[in-house]
């Protein structure tokens, strides 16, 4: 049975050198409160300190609260994530050589603990080829001190795969909404089913301990069974938060009943977006759609074409998901990422990796930050500025359809009138360049039967046949003066170059029907 502690006694139960795993993103399954005591403790007695610290996605609220909390010279050694751009205090400690990190794909972690928990050596799979991850571009080590091998490159059956080993779990450091006498947990008010119960059994199973924070007890015995996520007899201690921040349903929100399931709120509440680049691009991905079609919204820009299709009135015409395990609903941008409105199924973040990774994703937009002449796309690394790749490795494997979207140049001023592109002020850094400067995604490892689209308000390139060639042009814009120029490489020049859509860059477009339905 779990014993109910503090959040103090819980930081000094943790073990120095123990491996910690924790499961979420944004600020869902983050035990705030806990981690706020482990960073007083390690101040004031040294301990615990030299952990390695597992995490899947994004943790935290890009400000205070999150992983940043355990950001301190000596606390946490080493750190492995698929996305650490959140953390600033324990990223600084990355960039100074400090911490030793690797950056591995999001599907990959959250999947990993399901083979510690059943014993297995690790998992094979085709994921991360050809990027960063793979052995041959680095192994996902994100600074020169990071020196340890946490993924080999195999052949099985005649063809390439990556191994990521499974490793022993010391601790299991998780967040849910309720706690029953017995150490039972729900997660009712969360948006998503966190792999909390993967990283729980996997602890377990390793002889580790599992620490819960949640925001509530009940009598035991009250709590429905199919509400328990992570079931008593996994939890050796429970903490019961005392402060509301501890207990924030994501990174920018407290409690919104529409990311929980318990109310439907009215899609015409979303605000419709302003016409600007933004809307023009977000236009033309979801143009690129198909009725019927399952499709996953990236980060950033790429959840406006969730906003789309709401003022078009097409939600109901494809189905939206959010890798954390949302299927249907519109699903939310930062700071709400991962969670949707009006969900129609929830199902836990491993499971939606498994559907993900196994080809069950019809199209994903994803954002577009660099990309070279052979279509390779970086979203992890930019000098200084280490992000990692969250889910989007495994994601751009697998979609039969993958729209990268965003803006041509970085920091122009452009403006949206008369039906066509205006450029008021060119840009000052290019993102079509010779050689990005990390793979996140692979041009030359892209499946023979996949359409990988790269969408901006300028033009639209499609990889064909391992060339990133020109398809379309926006009104207003001359390919000899605003595009060629703006490009490090020369791209191909299809044969039947087309004009992109004059109705995507009105104030009205009332075309995304027609569409999604050609």
């Amino acid at each position: 049975m779990a014993k109910f502690i503090t959040a103090r006694e819980a930081a000094k139960l943790i073990p120095d050198g123990a491996t910690v795993g924790v499961g979420g993103m944004g600020l869902v399954g983050w035990p705030e409160e806990i981690a706020v005591e482990m960073a007083e403790n390690y101040k004031e007695t040294g301990h615990p300190c030299n952990l390695t610290m597992k995490q899947g996605s994004a943790m935290g609220d890009w400000k205070e609260r999150g992983m940043t909390r355990l950001g301190i010279e000596g606390l946490v050694t080493h750190w492995s994530a698929a996305h650490i751009g959140s953390a600033f205090a324990m990223n600084e400690l990355v960039l100074q050589n400090k911490m030793h990190c690797h950056c591995l794909p999001q599907g990959v972690i959250v999947n990993l603990w399901r083979e510690i928990a059943a014993g297995r050596p690790g998992m094979i799979t085709k994921v991360g080829l050809g990027t960063f991850v793979d052995p041959r571009n680095g192994g996902g080590k994100m600074n020169e001190v990071t020196t340890e091998d946490l993924v080999e490159l195999i052949e099985f059956q005649g063809e390439e795969y990556l191994f990521y080993r499974s490793f022993p779990l010391d601790v299991a450091l998780l967040r849910g909404t309720t706690a029953d006498e017995n150490g039972n947990i729900s997660f009712e008010k969360d948006g998503f089913i966190n792999e909390g119960l993967a990283i729980a059994t996997a602890a377990h199973n390793s002889g580790g301990i599992v620490i819960v924070q949640v925001e509530r007890v009940a009598k035991r015995g009250t709590l429905h069974p199919k509400q328990v996520k992570i079931p008593g007899v996994l939890v050796d201690y429970v903490v019961v938060a005392t402060k509301q921040e501890a207990c924030w349903q994501t990174e920018g929100t407290y409690y919104e009943p529409a990311f929980s399931g318990e109310i439907k709120k009215p899609l015409d509440r979303i605000p419709a977006l302003p016409l600007d680049e933004r809307k023009v691009i977000a236009r033309r991905c979801a143009a690129a759609i198909q009725e019927g079609n399952v499709v996953n919204l990236g980060v950033g820009m790429p959840t406006d074409v969730a906003s789309v299709f709401a003022e078009e009135g097409c939600s109901d015409l494809i189905t939206l998901s959010a890798e954390a395990g949302a299927i249907g609903g519109v699903p939310a941008g930062l700071p709400n990422f991962g969670s949707s409105y009006n969900p129609e199924a929830v199902i836990d973040h491993g499971s939606m990796f498994d559907f993900i990774n196994g080809g069950g994703l019809d199209v994903t937009c994803l954002g577009l930050a660099q990309a070279d002449v052979d279509g390779n796309i970086n979203v992890s690394k930019f000098g200084k500025r280490l992000v990692g790749p969250g889910g989007f490795i495994d994601i751009t494997r697998s979609a039969k359809k993958v729209i990268f979207c965003g803006t041509f140049m970085n920091k122009a001023k452009l403006a949206i009138a008369d039906g066509k592109v205006v450029i008021l002020e060119e840009g000052t850094t290019q993102k079509f360049i010779p050689a990005v400067e990390q793979i996140t995604f692979s041009g030359k490892y892209a499946r023979e039967n996949q359409t990988i689209l790269y969408v901006t308000e300028r033009c639209v390139f499609e990889l064909r046949k391992g060339k990133m060639t020109l398809i379309e042009i926006a009104p207003g814009i001359d390919l000899e003066k605003d595009i060629l120029p703006n490009m490090g490489f020369v791209p191909e020049i299809a044969a039947d170059l087309k004009q992109m859509d004059g109705k995507l860059f009105c104030e009205e477009w009332g075309g995304l029907e027609s569409a999604l339905r050609r």
